[in-house]
């Protein structure tokens, strides 16, 4: 053990297994904060959701947290939020989380927390209920839908007005990708105004519409303006898809705290590529990226925790390729030089290292080191060079929770399935279907 693993091992506070409630109350050293940032080292590992899950409970039950915000498509995370707040459906609308990565929502950890988040719902007011909410920006499909059923609805004129802007972009409505290579390839550029213009509008009647859903209908407008935009750039292979994305996500999340009040507080789950600020990474510093964490600093200062997930080996849900199939990977050891290394060679199973309590222990980390980011897509033949970037660990985070082995997230699938309690009032698709 190298002198740094025991530093580290003598400030670290063990964490027992995230089902025990002494593991979400580790983290009550963080509830003043407005916003905490809850990250991951990949998409498919069952403890980081499990440990997620945990914490925000706790938030939510003993410190008044109010929104669960997390990096999904919002269309798909409304449908979602209307199930644990007992809404009926909305005309029309899909199962949620059906594109790929299925796995990365459609997991019976999120399901867990959903049923639980339910259950906290059910006696509670309205104005007493925490919410669900994505922030992410690549339903552009169930987007439109959604602003079409809402104008339909207050406002049929303004419906058709909506569904000849939007027209422009239903041939890839289902393929948005297609549409970026169309703009190279064709010059296609006509839509661009007609989205943007549409989300004005509705803005602009914000009080003439009123506060019932409008939120939901505004922040999907934005988005379709958004993805229109990124589908547009994202083939230039720049840093400007990126920053578009997560400036969305930010702007997604002010507008939820807006909307529910100056009392109202967040949880964020997102990649640690997300919630980890960039300016400490390569991403800032090599490739002029900004994320969602490093907006939230410069917004809400020290109102903002950032705290950092990561493991050693074990197994992990990802695919290969883009769109392919989900497989169960082994994830190799960490490597040498890394700040997994350091926490794996500390001997502890799980900790949470508070990287704001010792300023020396954290001027010892601030060296850049690697650190592993594996999304939906792993490839342990390359993964130096594909899940390996530098970062300064205490710049990054205020904080890094540690679990040494940890295993694959079991998925649903795109098909509803009961792994719920049947008490009657809850249909058998409980949380993912309508």
């Amino acid at each position: 053990m190298t002198d740094l693993s025991a530093r580290i091992r003598d400030a670290a506070v063990p964490l027992p297994d995230p089902s025990d409630p002494a593991f979400g109350a580790t983290f009550d050293r963080y509830a003043s904060a407005r916003v905490v940032l809850l990250g991951e080292a990949s998409h498919g590992t069952s403890e980081f959701y499990r440990a997620r899950a945990a914490i925000t409970r706790r938030l939510i039950e003993r410190h008044g947290f109010d929104v669960v915000a997390v990096e999904a498509d919002w269309p798909d995370a409304a449908a979602i939020d209307r199930q644990i707040r007992a809404l009926p459906p909305r005309d029309g609308a899909e199962p949620p989380f059906q594109r790929f990565p299925t796995w990365m929502w459609r997991n019976a950890d999120v399901a867990a927390f959903l049923r639980w988040l339910r259950d906290w719902n059910r006696d509670r007011a309205p104005e007493r209920q925490t919410g669900f909410f994505g922030l992410d920006i690549y339903n552009m499909s169930g987007s439109i839908g959604a602003v079409l059923a809402y104008l339909d609805e207050v406002d049929p004129e303004a419906a058709g007005v909506a569904r000849e802007r939007y027209g422009c972009l239903h041939p890839w409505a289902e393929e948005p990708a297609r549409y970026g290579r169309a703009v190279l390839t064709e010059g296609y550029r006509r839509c661009e105004k007609a989205v943007v213009q549409q989300w004005r509008d509705l803005l602009e009647k914000r009080l003439a519409y009123g506060p019932e859903d409008f939120l939901d209908a505004e922040r999907n407008a934005s988005l379709i303006a958004s993805a229109e935009r990124y589908y547009r750039i994202m083939y230039h292979g720049d840093e400007e898809s990126w920053n578009l994305r997560d400036t969305h996500m930010f702007e997604t999340l002010q507008s939820i705290l807006d909307a529910r009040g100056p009392r109202s507080r967040a949880v964020v789950w997102a990649h640690n590529s997300h919630i980890g600020d960039a300016r400490a990474t390569d991403m800032g510093q090599r490739r002029g990226e900004l994320n969602i964490g490093q907006l939230c600093r410069e917004w809400w200062g020290e109102d903002a925790a950032l705290i950092g997930f990561g493991t050693h080996t074990g197994t992990v849900a990802a695919a290969t390729d883009w769109d392919g199939d989900m497989e169960v990977k082994r994830v190799r050891p960490s490597r040498e030089g890394s700040h997994e290394r350091l926490s794996h060679d500390t001997g502890l199973p799980r900790f949470l290292l508070d990287l704001r309590a010792d300023p020396a222990l954290s001027a010892a980390l601030e060296e850049p080191r690697l650190q592993r980011f594996i999304g939906v897509i792993y490839r342990p033949e390359s993964e130096l060079s594909s899940h390996y970037a530098r970062a300064s660990l205490p710049r990054q985070f205020d904080a890094w929770a540690w679990f040494d082995e940890t295993t694959a997230v079991f998925p649903l699938g795109p098909e509803p399935h009961d792994h719920g309690p049947r008490d009657g009032a809850i249909p058998d698709t409980f949380p993912f279907g309508l």
